[in-house]
């Protein structure tokens, strides 16, 4: 869960700290397009987090089942995000300045999520042990001296 959500928490800010750039106020208007960023910005996460857990039960370790998510579902977040960055980025021409703002801060949203995802995501679950082998109390026996170590 914190694999997808730091991420996620980090643009955000991210987008607040653009939006007081821009002069975007938040306000009941700007609200739900944050949300919908953030909304967005979740099916990155899940879709390469999910593809990495499947490929971390079938034996593959972190950074090979990271390539194998890239690989098959990075391509796709990769397309999407910019594709849907592309679109709402030329409401930035646009002569209403709310629709302006908002396809500016939409488009960095995409962006800045879907490379959260691809490089936030897998340095968290490195750094939180995902995938790693359990270590079991009392398997370890190389502290045990030779002379008590049992047969």
């Amino acid at each position: 869960m914190l694999c997808v959500i730091v991420p996620l928490v980090l643009v955000t800010i991210l987008c607040n700290a653009l939006m007081a750039l821009l002069g975007i106020g938040l306000k009941v208007a700007t609200l739900p397009v944050i949300a919908l960023g953030v909304g967005v910005g979740v099916d990155y996460g899940v879709y390469l987090y999910e593809h990495m857990q499947h490929e971390i039960r079938h034996g593959l370790a972190l950074r090979e089942a990271f390539y194998q998510a890239m690989r098959q579902r990075g391509t796709a977040a990769v397309f999407t995000a910019l594709t849907m960055s592309i679109g709402v980025g030329t409401w930035a021409f646009s002569a209403l300045k709310f629709q302006a703002d908002m396809g500016v801060l939409l488009a960095f949203m995409f962006l800045v999520n879907v490379l959260g995802a691809i490089f936030l995501l897998p340095a968290l679950a490195v750094w939180l042990g995902v995938g790693a082998a359990p270590r079991r109390l009392g398997t370890d026996c190389s502290a045990i001296p030779l002379e008590l170590r049992a047969g």
